[in-house]
């Protein structure tokens, strides 16, 4: 007897929050509306489609014609919507609250929208833990797909890892459809019709068999859409000559109605959270989200308000802005800004109007085992860690934005052996003790033999006085450093949004001390360019325009930087005259397949000669507010 190999053919189709409108528009006009007008032509091929609740969103509003496609493709019975998280979060990062709460919004709008429930779910990544399978069965999931590798990890050999399984968490059940790896990745560049024919050549249609595929086909040479949909009636026409010989073309809800005697398998984790601690700016965004989650659920009484917040946070949970992923991942500002910006949304709505008290809170805000130091004030927040005892993040909630959403330089793979690494979170108030050549160009080839810097060494916490918002941190000596002798006390003070730095240095050695002292600062604006960013320097009260190609001022007191887009002003005063280099930091990330330029930050280095005799002391202060 001859067999049909079954096939699922899918498309998984999403776009991150926070990405631009004509961003949106580029890939509906030559990616999205080619390949559902190019499916409707060919009505005996099925696919089961999944589409983000974000792009969703953005097409009912722009394109509502589109609707009206997958309308009549599922009348015709031709397509199955999947569901998934709203905002295509990793699932498995998120609390069990937000993981349903995620899948039930996607759910409702595309019951609403449709007038179907969908029976299956996509997951982001194919991240999976087995607990997973109680959450899918808790939101009315039926089925979902995972990658043929993990069918081999959980010890199914490759000939029954083209077949689903059925898989349980607390009595609850899931059936788990495999996706062909292999096949998926031939076809992301390659032409369909010889790959799909060396590929069913390889099966021995002798049993039972389902390869599903849910390829991202980006048809080299077809940036036209003209271009796009000629090779995809290619593509759909190999399959239709496949299923007059080799395959049966099927749905998943269509499947499962006539296969019920399937094995079970428990699968492993699959949802390695090592970028957590690879990229510390990732960790950054996941610990302010699960903070903001915690707020969220003190909320007592007012449902509106707490569903409101909780739709902000959501916002706030897709991968994208976590991983280095697709469309530049963590390297992209404005995935992180649109994340933060969610979180610090939500944050608002927790803080009910005339009750919020500011203060100093003591709280393991990374999630490191160590407490950090949180700072609230009514319109900013600011966290210090002992390790550096900078500030990393910096909140002004008017407009809901993170001043330090940075991101450091790191060498990759794809990138030049001259790129530079930092080698270290950009916060704010990073210090660094360097010699007293030390010059501008130095910095910028990033060259610090011979320097200490501070930002890396753990301070002590000397003195805390939460009703009026006051902390200090001290860093001992550490003869084994260069300007080791040197002890650093910090005090910082938050008091009506205004945050003030003092700095007390002082030589503990035997030796006199001289170097340059450099109290690092790095702020994330939404860009760097003149109609981004304006630039003021402040000396002895009076302003004056400062140069957008300027790196180096003298003998100033103070900068202003205006941030166009936001509205703002970020001002920063000194009480002792410094020179100061600004250095903008960019990066290169891959961006839908383009290298491209990022800007990260603006490093600020105010710079001031010291020379201490044993037992001398260097004071000097610093005054941060951010008004509108």
């Amino acid at each position: 007897m001859t067999y049909k190999i079954g096939f699922i053919f899918g498309s998984h189709n999403h776009i991150p929050y926070g990405t631009g409108h004509d961003e949106f528009e580029r890939i509906y006009t030559n990616k999205l509306k080619p390949f559902i007008s190019t499916l409707y032509h060919y009505p005996d091929i099925p696919a089961a489609l999944h589409y983000s609740g974000v792009l969703l969103y953005w097409i009912e509003r722009n394109h509502p014609e589109f609707f009206m496609i997958i309308l009549d493709l599922i009348s015709r019975k031709q397509i199955e919507l999947l569901g998934g998280g709203f905002y295509e979060p990793m699932m498995t990062l998120l609390p069990l609250a937000d993981k349903i709460g995620q899948i039930e919004m996607l759910t409702t709008y595309i019951r609403k929208q449709f007038g179907k429930r969908p029976q299956g779910c996509w997951l982001s990544g194919s991240a999976w833990e087995q607990s997973m399978a109680g959450v899918l069965n808790t939101c009315g999931m039926g089925y979902t797909f995972l990658e043929d590798a993990l069918f081999n990890r959980a010890g199914i050999q490759d000939r029954d890892a083209l077949w689903p399984c059925i898989s349980e968490d607390q009595g609850k059940l899931v059936t788990v459809f495999p996706l062909s790896g292999r096949l998926q990745a031939e076809l992301r560049h390659k032409k369909a019709a010889p790959v799909l024919e060396t590929f069913f050549k390889e099966f021995f249609p002798d049993g039972k068999q389902l390869v599903s595929v849910f390829p991202e086909l980006i048809f080299t040479g077809t940036e036209d859409p003209k271009n796009y949909e000629a090779a995809l009636h290619q593509f759909f026409e190999a399959l239709s000559r496949a299923m007059e010989t080799s395959i049966e073309l099927t749905l998943p809800t269509r499947f499962l109605k006539t296969h019920q005697d399937l094995e079970k398998a428990y699968f492993p984790s699959s949802a390695s959270r090592q970028f957590l601690i690879t990229y510390p700016e990732s960790n950054g965004i996941y610990s302010k989200m699960m903070f903001t989650h915690i707020l969220i659920n003190q909320l007592r009484g007012d449902k509106s308000r707490k569903r409101n917040a909780r739709e902000e946070l959501w916002k706030a949970q897709g991968y994208n802005a976590y991983d280095h992923a697709g469309n530049g991942g963590i390297y992209c500002n404005t995935l992180r800004n649109a994340a933060y910006k969610a979180l610090l949304e939500a944050e608002k709505t927790t803080r009910e109007q005339g009750t919020f008290i500011p203060s100093l809170m003591i709280f393991d805000f990374d999630l490191d085992g160590e407490a950090e130091y949180l700072f609230q004030d009514r319109n900013i927040n600011y966290y210090i860690k002992t390790n550096g005892a900078g500030i990393f993040e910096l909140d002004y909630l008017p407009k809901a934005w993170n001043y330090l959403a940075t991101f450091a330089r790191r060498r990759e793979p794809y990138m030049e052996e001259s790129s530079i690494e930092d080698g270290y979170r950009r916060e704010a108030f990073l210090d660094r003790l360097v010699p007293p050549d030390f010059t501008l160009r130095d910095a910028l080839e990033n060259r610090f033999a011979g320097s200490r810097f501070c930002g890396s060494e753990k301070y002590q916490v000397s003195e805390i006085d939460k009703a009026q918002k006051k902390a200090c941190f001290r860093l001992l000596p550490r003869e084994d450093l260069s300007f080791g002798t040197v002890e650093m006390e910090k005090r910082y003070h938050l008091n009506m949004d205004l945050l003030t730095l003092n700095y007390s240095l002082i030589n503990r050695g035997p030796k006199p001390e001289d170097f340059k002292f450099i109290p690092q600062a790095d702020f994330s604006f939404p860009g760097d360019g003149e109609t981004r960013l304006r630039i003021l320097t402040v000396t002895a009260g009076e302003k004056k325009a400062g140069s957008p190609d300027c790196r180096e001022f003298n003998h100033i007191t103070g900068i202003e930087f205006q941030d166009l887009q936001n509205e703002t002003i970020v001002s920063l005063l000194s009480s002792r005259p410094v020179d100061l280099w600004l250095i903008p930091i960019h990066t290169r990330c891959r961006i839908n397949e383009k290298m491209r330029d990022q800007y990260q930050s603006t490093c600020i280095m105010p710079v001031q000669a010291v020379s201490l005799g044993p037992g001398e002391r260097f004071e000097t202060e610093f005054r941060l507010r951010i008004y509108h």
